[in-house]
């Protein structure tokens, strides 16, 4: 118990106490008790709302705010400008006009300034008429911090460069931004007085933005790699496909048009989803309606050699997975585990959410030809396709491409938070076993 809240049980007691002495002893004859209940909550009640108890809190006199400029008032800490800098999208005029507005205060410039190699992208304080955004660079000390490669500060206004006469710029501090070790801009603080502003906070603040620029980068390289690698799986479809469905189609019109009908539906509605499908993730009932599509097409082709059991969590369908991901694992897994079985096979899908890890699992088995051990040490120990002397064997017929663009995109979407485990015994099967963080 806090000490406050220990000294006001005493006071209580201490008045119920009281109470009883008076309106029990020292009163003759005694009160009733309704009487001295109520004279015990009156005295109570005084006792909390007079006490700054644990309750209430403590009193604390509130110091009035100082103004902005008045001497004892903290500018914004680096840190906490540094947690929400717009840069951290990337070099560009708004994210850069936004980050300005919010540096003037936090580094005690008159104007603040962020550019790239060649021109101005924000400009904020006096100066800004002819220091104008989308401009080239107008200030000597900007080019050179640029070539240098290093900070420049400059204490006299006729070093500052600028060729306005009327500019109000008196000196400057400059920093380059880079990206590793490359250039990419500069921060620049300028002052109307006499003194220039601190070079130490101006080189920090600058540091923190390069390392945004840097994540912004990684992240554009990133989602470059995981699109690269989409447009793969796409391109992926195998045509042979395409070709053995349109040939069973066309058997079927003559024996039941109204089926060809339908499979022809059906195949148009697949390539239209693995085609105009935006944006990298998609709800899981939509990635279901897919895969059964593709295995409906499946089995006209292979009849009944191609059984398929669902097993389907209802939690599951308004989870986001990647999309194209699902039925590559199936397509592997009717290629390579069913087609070449001669009795056929069973194609599983069961899917789970798990709401204390909050992870989707997904898992696609089939009972087929599984995998030589090779085959399935080459898949699992995640080396590219191609790298190994037996890929140019028997390597290449179970997937070992589509399940490496798989896994490499998973990477680039979810870092180390995804597993992907691949088990497979020659002449039982394969099962696939796909783990993602909840969305």
């Amino acid at each position: 118990m806090r000490g406050g809240s220990g000294i006001l049980a005493g006071v209580l007691a201490a008045g119920w106490a009281a109470v009883w002495l008076v309106t029990q002893v020292l009163v003759d004859p005694p009160l009733a008790v309704l009487p001295t209940v109520v004279v015990g909550v009156v005295c109570s009640t005084a006792v909390v709302l007079g006490y700054p108890s644990a309750l209430r809190g403590p009193r604390v006199a509130r110091a009035p705010r100082r103004p902005a400029g008045v001497p004892g008032v903290r500018r914004p800490g680096l840190a906490a400008t540094g947690r929400s800098m717009p840069l951290r999208r990337g070099l560009t005029p708004d994210a850069a006009r936004r980050t300005a507005q919010l540096l003037r205060p936090a580094l005690g410039g008159d104007a603040i300034a962020i550019t790239d190699t060649e021109q101005v992208l924000a400009f904020v304080g006096p100066g800004a008429d002819h220091h104008e955004v989308g401009g080239s660079l107008q200030t000597r000390v900007a080019r050179a911090a640029i070539e240098r490669r290093r900070t420049v500060v400059v204490h006299r206004r006729a070093d500052v460069g600028c060729p306005v006469p009327e500019c109000p710029l008196q000196n400057a501090v400059v920093v380059p931004l880079a990206i590793g070790s490359r250039v990419v801009g500069t921060l620049k603080v300028y002052r109307t007085g006499d003194e220039p502003a601190s070079r130490a906070t101006v080189e920090d603040m600058a540091a923190v933005l390069s390392l945004h620029l840097e994540l912004a980068e990684m992240d554009r390289e990133r989602h470059l790699a995981a699109d690269a690698r989409l447009d793969a799986l796409r391109a992926q479809i195998n045509p042979h496909f395409l070709f053995n469905i349109l040939n069973t189609i066309a058997s079927k019109a003559r024996t039941d048009p109204e089926e060809a009908r339908s499979l022809l539906l059906r195949l148009s509605d697949f390539f239209r989803y693995a085609v105009r499908q935006d944006g990298h993730f998609a709800e899981f009932a939509q990635e279901y309606f897919f895969v059964r599509t593709y295995l409906t097409l499946e089995q006209a082709r292979y009849g009944d050699r191609l059984q398929v059991r669902y097993d389907i969590d209802p939690q599951v369908l308004t989870t986001r997975v990647p999309v194209l991901t699902i039925q590559p694992l199936v397509e592997n897994a009717v290629k390579h585990g069913v087609a070449d079985k001669v009795a056929g096979g069973t194609i599983r899908l069961r899917a789970r959410v798990d709401p204390l890890t909050r992870t989707t699992s997904i898992r696609v088995s089939d009972d087929g030809v599984g995998m030589a051990p090779e085959v399935l040490e080459r898949i699992t120990s995640g080396r590219r396709p191609g790298t190994a002397p037996e890929a140019d064997g028997g390597a290449h017929r179970h997937g070992g491409v589509g399940l490496w663009n798989i896994s490499q995109r998973l990477e680039s979407l979810f870092g180390e938070r995804y597993s992907l485990d691949v088990e497979s015994e020659a002449g039982s099967g394969t099962v696939v076993d796909l783990r993602i963080p909840l969305r």
